[in-house]
């Protein structure tokens, strides 16, 4: 889901990339998704007592292998890996390290890998895909389904 203000360029990381999120430091465009709509809900609302608004969006994508934290059990992995659902609200405002998940991103994107699957904390059972759109371009690709033209154009949209 897109906060209003992003509704009318869902393909960017703009609104990722000035607060941080759980996998990318603030700088970095991050485009962030769910495999289900009741998923997506979930994390677009975290821990608010109401739902936001927000703009539900589908997508369409052709993607190379992602690191895939459903994996975890099977075979061997950096033990870093194993903290990826760490409060990294928490550990960032404490102010003294980054959040060890920022970490794994660098991880991801050092190996040329531009995305990383991760079950939902919002909503046991969900899916979550972060994909780093820099990283993305050239090895995939993610378009928004909008066969009506109904989202906004611009920000004049809205008026």
């Amino acid at each position: 889901m897109n906060t209003p203000r992003y509704a009318s360029t869902p393909l960017n990381g703009v609104g990722a990339a000035k607060a941080g999120g759980r996998f990318n430091r603030v700088g970095l465009e991050a485009l962030y998704l769910s495999l289900d709509p009741t998923t997506a809900i979930a994390e677009f609302k975290q821990a608010s007592a109401h739902l936001p608004p927000g703009t539900l969006c589908s997508y369409t994508a052709t993607l190379p292998a992602l690191v895939d934290l459903r994996q975890l059990g099977a075979g061997s992995w950096h033990p870093i890996w194993h903290d990826w659902n760490s409060d990294w609200r928490l550990i960032r405002a404490d102010g003294r390290m980054d959040p060890p998940t920022w970490d794994m991103a660098d991880l991801a994107l050092d190996a040329g890998v531009p995305g990383i699957i991760f079950p939902s904390v919002a909503n046991p059972g969900g899916v979550n895909v972060v994909l780093f759109l820099e990283a993305l371009q050239g090895c995939g690709t993610i378009k928004v389904n909008d066969p009506d033209s109904a989202l906004p154009v611009d920000q004049a949209s809205w008026r």
